[in-house]
């Protein structure tokens, strides 16, 4: 049975592990956001800071950010759970990739994976939910990533019609002083 919000919502104790994603299938009751071409966008989790998980009927996973970003992050449901599993950091990644340049979206992964705590309890995790899910480990989540961002065409709107902007930022690792030194 391939993985889906309804599988995943089965097997309780592994969405306790994927750390900040909260599946829920129940909707927004006040939406806050529209995509264009789609009527009712099914929500399927948010984030501790406001972000909305939506799974689209062409099967993408569509992650609408609380401060005006949006975009396709994951070709399925099981790509995007293989991204959060391989790098749960993954917005920070986008943060950090100086407008969507594949090789600095690789050193920001690199550099916030070795500042992790607890390198071997969280590998550990990794694989346990991967066993639990019967979920295979993702060839290249960063690559995944881009690729997915850079040829999303969904266009999201706020409740005032204005569009959201790119899940790429301007930011790089060397304007981070803990970044840049664990990426020496």
């Amino acid at each position: 049975m391939p993985l889906s919000p309804e599988v995943l919502t089965a097997k309780g104790e592994m969405v306790a592990r994927l750390g900040d994603f909260d599946i829920s299938l129940a909707p927004d009751e006040e939406p806050w956001f529209t995509i264009d071409g789609i009527e009712s966008p099914r929500q399927i989790g948010s984030d501790g800071s406001g972000g909305a998980f939506v799974l689209l009927p062409s099967r993408n996973v569509l992650y609408v950010s609380s401060e005006g970003r949006a975009g396709i992050i994951a070709e399925s449901f099981e790509a995007f759970i293989q991204l959060v599993v391989a790098r749960p950091y993954w917005l920070d990644i986008l943060k950090f990739s100086t407008g969507g340049d594949l090789s600095e979206m690789r050193r920001a992964a690199d550099a916030l994976e070795a500042t992790l705590d607890d390198e071997d309890g969280i590998n550990e995790a990794r694989e346990d939910i991967r066993r639990g899910l019967d979920l295979p480990e993702a060839d290249d989540p960063v690559g995944a990533l881009y690729e997915a961002v850079a040829t999303s065409d969904a266009i999201v709107r706020a409740t005032d019609g204005s569009p959201f902007t790119t899940l790429f930022n301007r930011f790089s690792i060397d304007n981070n002083p803990m970044l840049r030194n664990a990426a020496a």
